[in-house]
């Protein structure tokens, strides 16, 4: 028989002012051989599982964010040694997490619910054939312990003076704990899918000073996500507080006023405190996770060496893949940069930053999953956020602009102004997106087949859009038939190319608001229509894919019509507008040489440098290097001013920033220093530099093409395939060019190198050739 638990809870409801830990305990007699034992658990909010005292979760950050209403994950974990004969404690402790805790840029608390809950079934199988389920009931005990304030975003508050001995293994439990209530709620429960958000790398300091007021900093020297793991003593009721950062200010202290959205108000900051008991203990925070380089560190009397603090990592323990480097260290250095960004942002849910929002925004998504991809096996984790969008879908066809949603019943549901940007192209079209993406580079069908009704759906929304009057005129160039203005989006909200260099948040929303956005957002109808059309072909839906391709078509004309003059330019004449109209298509064979050329004239103009933001940067590179602008492609890679790549390592970045500039002229930080968006550099790296990307749909055929007129001297790639490895690896000496790679079994590959190709085998293989020295243009940058 089904035993079902029931989600316990503290007896006393909490006011907000005092949210604190949540602390259940529960018994159970064993008097007979166990041969297994399983639990199964899960919490409104994020927990640690205790038996006898062992803690089963760790580091986990468990359970992970999903559409709480819709459905909640629980772990399993195998408890057979750790159970004893006689009495055996089972234990919880519940921090906030993503149900109580703050979310979102608004940092809006209490989104799911305002109590937390834990729920249990161990079930117990016998040497004697019998078997005994244990669940979390109303014999279960609640109440306060060491920790209190569990906020994921603001921190965590321990008194160690409380101890958790007697709760964890005692035979009577403490008086602080009293009998559980119950919550009246159902939650539909599912096993969890993917690898847990855990401890996956140490970092040591690389220096610890004094700032000018006295307190001590610590520099791990990488940016990153997790918590720090500290040696702490001190006189009992010492209070020590850990404040968290990206950046230190120009006066030396730790800088926690650049990720405020707006000047003026209360500011937020990453802090833990902690109140000592006077023994000396190591300690470390469960229920929070920071974005970081620097602590700093205040209330302890004596100076900390590095053996007393280390950075515990915490990332979605993705299998990590991929590997580049080449004769260019500012280059290896990127593509490490862009790794720690993506370990950083791979969390709950893929996240924009490790500290600000923390939200799963789609649009960061949509343009990173093909860099994702070179870094580890992210299909099963993106297919994850797939089911949580199809969850959240709005009713009129709307994707939420985040996944999750950060709304629900008992929040009053999704606020009308997130409803209002959730229209947004380019965001809205990762239902679309980002299953193709992971269809091309896993040749996984069954990710197209869940993710089709609501890429259906977003398309009707847009056509919805597109057919809403009266008709405004931005950005247009030219006149459309009034039978076609029924597929051009100009009405509705949309974010648009987002943060071009110079940039701020405001001036790229208006930018989009005023001029820019139907070029976008009619561009990406199209792009999504005709990607839908060929997910539907490859479904066997065969009337659907005409149907869609019919549209893309006329889309396509509507777009053409609309915004390219009669010169040749297209929407407001910026490199975003031709990277766009060449990378989806829509443009003629006979028209993508002059539009290349302008798009090379205006990156020329620009010094060299990029003017492309969120939607556009991905593609800049491989449309310029396609259309036989290597050399400008490889200048702006290699530009080391601003706005660049490599100016952000010459200004000693770890990692992406969500801005072009991450300081404003006056030397202060500004924005978040943690975002991935603008680190889809490090897929041209991989694919164009090294040389090696699909050439058929999950790596079935790969394409080698070696960079050799970047103005390298070597680079060497290798990614996952889903049938293994598979390597590149080029040095030219000379005129020589040696390239050695290694195809997995079940996959073909052909190498074009110099105008000729070669067929190469599975397995290991070297090619040696000999080229012209002006196939090798050397780049000044």
């Amino acid at each position: 028989m089904t035993v079902t638990p029931l989600w316990v809870t503290d007896p006393h409801p909490p006011a907000r002012k005092t949210y604190r830990a949540l602390y259940l305990r529960g018994t159970t007699q064993i008097d007979r051989e166990v041969v297994s034992a399983r639990a199964e658990v899960s919490a409104l909010g994020w927990y640690r599982f205790f038996i006898n005292g062992v803690d089963m979760t760790g580091s986990a950050l468990v359970p992970r964010w999903t559409p709480f209403d819709h459905y909640v994950e629980y772990q399993e974990y195998d408890i057979t040694e750790h159970l004893i004969a006689g009495l055996n404690v089972l234990a919880m402790a519940v921090g906030d997490g993503r149900f109580r805790g703050r979310n979102g840029a608004l940092n809006h608390q209490a989104v799911y619910g305002d109590r937390l809950a834990g729920w249990a079934r161990v079930t117990i199988r016998y040497a004697d054939g019998t078997e005994s389920v244990i669940t979390t009931d109303r014999s279960w005990l609640a109440g306060p312990g060491r920790i209190g304030a569990t906020d994921p975003k603001f921190g965590e508050h321990a008194d160690l003076r409380i101890t958790d001995a007697d709760w964890l293994t005692d035979d009577t439990a403490p008086a602080r704990l009293a009998p559980c209530a119950v919550l009246d709620t159902a939650r539909t429960l599912i096993p969890e899918e993917v690898a847990r958000v855990q401890d996956v790398a140490r970092l040591t300091p690389a220096s610890i000073v004094r700032t000018p007021s006295g307190k001590q900093l610590v520099d791990f020297g990488q940016n990153a996500a997790g918590v720090v793991r500290i040696r702490l003593r001190g006189k009992a009721g010492t209070v020590v507080t850990l404040t968290h950062s990206e950046v230190v200010g120009k006066d030396g202290e730790l800088d926690t006023q650049y990720l405020a959205l707006l000047p003026i108000g209360k500011q937020w900051t990453q802090t833990d405190h902690v109140t000592l008991d006077g023994s000396e203990t190591w300690w470390q925070p469960w229920f929070t996770i920071h974005g970081f380089r620097y602590v700093e560190v205040d209330g302890i009397g004596h100076d900390l060496s590095p053996d007393d603090i280390e950075y515990v990592v915490l990332s979605s323990a993705v299998t990590e893949t991929g590997e580049f480097a080449c004769s260019d260290p500012r280059l290896t250095k990127l593509y490490e940069n862009v790794r720690w960004s993506f370990r950083s942002n791979f969390t709950d849910t893929p996240t924009d930053c490790p500290t600000r929002e923390r939200s799963g925004w789609t649009g960061d998504l949509q343009v990173f999953t093909t860099t994702a991809a070179m870094y580890g096996d992210v299909r099963d984790y993106l297919s994850r956020y797939l089911r949580n969008l199809a969850a959240e879908q709005l009713d009129d066809g709307r994707i939420p602009m985040f996944i999750p949603a950060e709304s629900s019943a008992f929040s009053g549901g999704f606020p009308g102004f997130f409803r209002f940007l959730s229209s947004s192209t380019g965001w809205g079209d990762a239902s679309v997106l980002v299953p193709w993406d992971l269809y091309r580079y896993y040749g996984d069908t069954d990710v197209l087949a869940r993710a089709y009704p609501a890429a259906e759906r977003w398309i009707g929304f847009l056509l919805t859009r597109a057919d809403t009057k009266p008709r405004r005129q931005r950005g247009r160039r030219g006149t459309v038939d009034p039978r076609d203005e029924r597929y051009i989006v100009d009405q509705g909200w949309d974010f648009g190319e987002w943060l071009r260099p110079g940039e701020d948040f405001l001036g790229s929303a208006m930018d989009s608001l005023r001029r820019s956005a139907p070029v976008v957002a009619t561009a990406y109808l199209e792009h999504s229509a005709r990607l839908l059309s060929r997910i539907a072909g490859i479904l066997d839906k065969t009337d659907d894919a005409a149907r869609y391709a019919m549209l893309a078509d006329n889309v396509r004309r509507a777009w053409r019509a609309a915004f390219i003059g009669s010169d040749g330019t297209i929407g407001l004449d910026r490199q975003d507008d031709y990277v766009r109209a060449i990378s989806f298509g829509l443009l003629d064979d006979s028209e993508k040489p002059a539009a290349a050329a302008r798009l090379d004239r205006l990156v020329r103009d620009a010094g060299y440098h990029l003017g492309t933001g969120f939607l556009s940067t991905g593609a800049l590179l491989d449309v310029l290097v396609d259309h036989g602008y290597s050399d400008t492609a490889y200048r702006v890679l290699r530009q080391d001013s601003g706005p660049s790549w490599l100016q952000q390592i010459d200004r000693g970045a770890t990692t992406i920033w969500e801005t072009w500039e991450g300081y404003t002229k006056k030397g202060a930080a500004k924005a978040s220093h943690n975002h991935y968006s603008f680190g889809v550099c490090a897929r041209f790296l991989v694919e164009r530099v090294a040389g090696i990307r699909p050439g058929a749909a999950g790596y079935r055929h790969i394409l080698l093409s070696p960079g050799i007129d970047s103005g390298l001297d070597h680079a060497k790639a290798t990614v996952g395939t889903p049938h293994g490895p598979a390597t590149i690896s080029w040095v030219r000496t000379g005129a020589s060019i040696e390239v050695t790679t290694t195809i997995p079994a079940g996959s073909t590959a052909t190498l074009a190198l110099a105008g000729t190709q070669y067929e190469i085998a599975e397995g290991n293989s070297t090619t040696t050739i000999t080229v012209n020295d002006d196939e090798r243009p050397r780049i000044n940058a």
